[in-house]
């Protein structure tokens, strides 16, 4: 594990000076807002981690190297790998909390985020788990420090069905729809949602769980193919993606009907396979380019100081890591709008702020991710701040965004929100939020 004090912009700006060692009891003194990192770039699921770790890292060192920090904060970073477990990452949160006054966690999976979201309040650090996590953690008047920031599972579910309903001419009654999904709270997630949906829709739902990593689906697709769904739904991360594909091509399932959650639709997850992956879409919840990866190329790789291979910017995950450290650097900046600008937030300063973001178009710009990301604005009640994604189709050398922004249905949704989170209070007695705690 390795501590990283990112550049000011004239250091970035020195060929050959990658980052700044700097020692725990030297960044408590420095001013310097710290960002520990919760990554996996071994294991399983490096092929997907390492390219979201990348985005993460190299947006961080954009604000330092192009606006000097946050008002002139500068940003430090500390990696501590997980590998995806949960015993590692709640090992890493141990060992990292106890370096600032508080600071903004980003679990990076779902099982650690359930571990987390106990430790959290007692700690007073937030937890960012963009487009993971707990989906009723959108209701902040119970889940006062988990923010499930632009989309959740329940989200990415209903716009699946959304997308296919549409596709079968606005009904899928008497329909099957099989959901291939990772054997751990990740992949259950997306369950309750599609088993309201299934009632609502008159559609049969089968699910078949897959045991982690999820190399050997043999037994899953000669299920799938005896009951021949009309849809397959892939809920799995690493290289679970590419078995589903390759036993898919095997048993002969058309990839066409085949659709993926965001973290099931990256390019480490097709590139393998290239024309025999043609036609399998999945969930994308970003856009491809924008200035911001000009800026990076600039600032970064031109100089030597790109933290992953330059091939990988525009691509679906390092995409995904970059818009999960703006999020990040966005809430210390409204914590500084109230609390003291050039000032180093607490993490009850930052939660105050990602509580209360209204990240529009013109603040969109002036981060350069016009086309990257779509408005955020948050508050006590809704912690997520944002519900769309589109849908991407692998060409056999690329994905290619096929329709427009697709924002899940609230009426759907809330009152699950609303069960599963007065469920979770009532479990660990909660009280809900007052309206003076929601102003504090």
């Amino acid at each position: 594990m390795k501590l990283k004090s990112l550049l000011t912009a004239a250091i970035v700006g020195t060929a050959g000076l990658a980052s700044l060692i700097t020692a725990p009891a030297a960044l408590a003194q420095a001013k310097e807002q710290y960002f520990p990192a919760l990554i996996y770039r071994t294991g399983a699921y490096a092929p997907n981690g390492v390219p979201w770790a990348n985005g993460f890292v190299d947006y961080l060192k954009l604000v330092n190297a192009r606006d000097g920090g946050i008002n002139g904060v500068k940003i430090a970073y500390e990696e501590c790998d997980t590998a995806y477990a949960t015993d590692k990452g709640v090992e890493c949160y141990e060992r990292l909390k106890g370096k600032s006054a508080g600071a903004v966690y980003h679990p990076f999976s779902t099982g650690i985020t359930f571990a987390l979201t106990e430790k959290a309040p007692a700690d007073k650090n937030p937890l960012i788990t963009a487009g993971y996590g707990r989906s009723e953690s959108v209701d902040g008047t119970v889940f006062k420090w988990n923010f499930p920031l632009m989309g959740t599972y329940w989200d990415g579910a209903d716009i699946l069905m959304q997308h296919l309903t549409k596709k079968e001419g606005g009904s899928l009654k008497g329909k099957k729809i099989a959901l291939v999904y990772h054997d751990s709270p990740y992949g259950k997630e997306p369950i309750p949602l599609l088993q309201k949906r299934a009632g609502m829709q008159g559609f049969e739902l089968q699910l078949l769980p897959v045991a982690a990593p999820g190399v050997e689906q043999k037994a899953t697709w000669l299920q799938i193919r005896q009951s021949r769904p009309d849809y397959v739904l892939i809920w799995g991360w690493g290289v679970m993606n590419s078995a589903a594909l390759k036993e898919a091509v095997a048993t002969g399932y058309p990839r066409e009907k085949m659709f993926g959650v965001w973290w099931s639709a990256g390019e480490p997850d097709v590139k393998d396979l290239g024309e025999a992956a043609k036609g399998y879409s999945g969930l994308l919840a970003t856009g491809t380019k924008g200035k911001v990866h000009e800026d990076i190329k600039r600032l970064l790789h031109d100089k030597s100081q790109g933290t992953g291979p330059i091939e990988e910017l525009h691509t679906a995950l390092y995409n995904r890591g970059m818009v999960s450290a703006a999020l990040t650097v966005e809430g210390v900046r409204r914590a500084q709008e109230r609390f003291g600008k050039g000032k180093v937030m607490t993490g009850d300063q930052i939660r105050w702020g990602l509580e209360n973001l209204n990240i529009d178009a013109k603040r969109i710009e002036q981060m350069g991710m016009t086309g990257i990301m779509i408005p955020v604005s948050t508050s006590c009640v809704d912690h997520e701040g944002a519900r769309s994604a589109r849908i991407h189709t692998w060409n056999g050398k690329a994905f290619e965004p096929v329709t427009p922004w697709i924002e899940a249905d609230s009426a759907i949704i809330k009152p699950l929100i609303k069960e599963f989170a007065a469920k979770y209070a009532a479990e660990k007695k909660i009280p809900p939020r007052t309206p003076e705690d929601c102003q504090s």
